[in-house]
Formats: C-alpha cells, structure tokens, sequence
C-alpha cells in the first residue's frame, strides 16, 4: 500500500477480531510455518512453507524449488493466500456443539511473484536464514550462497493487500480446558 497501512479484511466474528496492526505484524514475525493458497485451472492447492515477512516491504517471502507446483501456479496466477496460526487449549463444554479451541491465526491476502533478481532473492533467503537460525552466521557456520544456490530455487514475494487477524482465548481457569496431546510424525522409523 502507498501510504504503508494494509487494510484489515472484514470477519464473520467480530468477538475474535484482532484489529491491532501491530499483534497482526508480531503473529507473522513469530509463526513458525505458514500456508501458502495458489489456484490451478480453479482447483485450490496448498503448500506448507517456511517464511519470513519483511515488514517494510509488506510481504512475505519464501521459496521452493525451482520447478514444481506452487511455481507453475504463481506463472499462471498471482493471487494467493496465506495464512498463519497457533492452536491453544482445548475447551471441552457440556455439548458437542459447543467445544472449541484456544487459537490465533492471520489470513492475508495478495499478490505472488517470483524474485528474479539475484539481489533481493538473496536477501530474502538470508532472512529466512536469520528468522530461523539466528546464532549462526553466513561465511562462519555455513557458506554463503552462490549463483548457483539461486539458480536452483525459486524464491516469491507475497505483497499483502489486504489481511485478518483472529484471535480465541479462554480464561487461565477455564473449566476442563487441556492441551492438544499431539503426536509426532517426525520419529524415526
């Protein structure tokens, strides 16, 4: 946007509405993964990613490899989706109908394009870098990228046009209120 404010997507629930630009900005600084929505010939596909968002850019950059789904779909159609979100405690009730959940997501809306300058696709890559790693430092712990890196990857930036910020949360003493026992599928076989 022009004047650098990103106008807030309307909701059905206005009691879950985050409409504090700045809980919007930390939620996409501290998620850990996000989910990018592309569309092929009408069908909606998915693809779970690693990211960073660049506040004053308005965007989110993040990458895959060089050829493959997400890529053909962003060629074929840049407005995307992409969503973040945390799952809380889960709020049994007296009736089925009435369970829930503790969470927070943002949902923002844009357009994709794939950085083909060696330049910003760089820098975008080393935020990645930095976001996750952050105590290891490039040309110390890991080599930096070449030419070569960048050829094999492709690296997109999200502008965001519009987005929401939703948010449940339960009192401390909510009655029943539990974690999500989850598994993990990332065991060894």
């Amino acid at each position: 946007m022009a004047n650098g404010e990103i106008p807030l997507k309307s909701a059905r629930r206005l009691d879950r509405v985050v409409s504090d630009e700045a809980w919007i900005k930390t939620m996409l600084h501290s998620a850990g993964t996000g989910v990018l929505a592309t569309v092929r010939d009408g069908q909606p596909f998915v693809n779970t990613n690693l990211f960073v968002y660049d506040e004053s850019a308005g965007a989110i950059y993040l990458h895959t490899a060089r050829v493959g789904e997400t890529r053909e779909n962003v060629e074929r159609e840049e407005r995307v989706a992409f969503t973040v979100f945390e799952l809380g405690r889960l709020l049994p009730a007296d009736t089925a109908l009435e369970f829930s959940a503790e969470y927070a997501s943002v949902v923002a809306l844009g357009r994709a394009a794939i950085v083909t300058g060696r330049d910003e696709a760089g820098r975008a890559l080393q935020a990645l870098l930095d976001k996750y790693c952050p105590d290891l430092v490039s040309g110390t712990d890991y080599e930096t990228f070449t030419d070569q890196d960048l050829d094999r990857t492709s690296v997109y930036r999200i502008t965001i046009e519009e987005w929401s910020g939703k948010r449940k949360v339960a009192p401390d003493e909510f009655d029943g209120a539990r974690p999500y026992a989850q598994p993990t599928m990332l065991a060894s076989e």
